[in-house]
């Protein structure tokens, strides 16, 4: 069942080709600048450059390997195709200035930070590079019925929509959005304002 969802979630559903993106009416220009933070494992920041060529994008890389330890992260480190000037970093220390980024995009990564605290201090820092009116864009999995059927115990791997909400909330965000993609993933989105 997990290898169906997946399918269905990543390879069916339209996920790599970032229509779903339509909603946020973003515009590709050459004063725009973008971050894409992963945990490791990078599918998209190759996508986002080919969708907005013309914006800058920064690619960051949270992985720790001394918390970071399920062994799926791990096998898929050593699969993935790493974008060019990816960034290693701590998940609290986004080596760029306050204010300076258009959008930050947390694809299905941030569930690798296990600590709640630790999210929301992740999160923060987040905030903090984004531009008045600036956006982060997340997309997880959530702990919920569906990723249930889907994952069985797995599903203990990904965290509720409380939590998410919780966290955005303890980082300064006043108001985040969830929508869904597909009835397995959510999208976060919030406004730095």
């Amino acid at each position: 069942m997990p290898l169906i969802v997946s399918a269905y979630v990543y390879d069916f559903s339209g996920y790599y080709n970032f229509n779903w993106l339509n909603q946020f009416s973003i515009s590709d220009d050459e004063e725009k600048t973008f971050v894409n933070i992963n945990a490791g494992f990078d599918e998209t920041s190759f996508i986002i450059k080919n969708k907005f060529p013309k914006s800058d994008l920064k690619v960051f890389d949270f992985y720790n390997s001394e918390k970071h330890t399920e062994p799926a992260i791990v096998r898929a480190r050593k699969v993935t195709l790493e974008y060019l000037n990816t960034q290693q970093i701590k998940y609290n220390a986004i080596p760029l200035a306050d204010n300076s980024v258009d959008i930050v995009f947390l694809l299905s990564a941030v569930h690798e930070i296990r600590n709640n605290k630790e999210k929301s201090e992740f999160l923060s820092e987040c905030k903090r590079i984004c531009k008045l009116k600036g956006r982060v864009i997340m997309v997880e999995h959530l702990r919920d019925v569906p990723n249930f059927f889907a994952f069985s115990v797995g599903f203990t791997h990904f965290f509720s929509n409380k939590v998410w909400k919780h966290v955005f909330k303890q980082a300064g965000f006043r108001l985040t959005k969830e929508t869904k993609f597909t009835p397995f993933m959510s999208i976060f989105s919030t406004i730095n304002n």
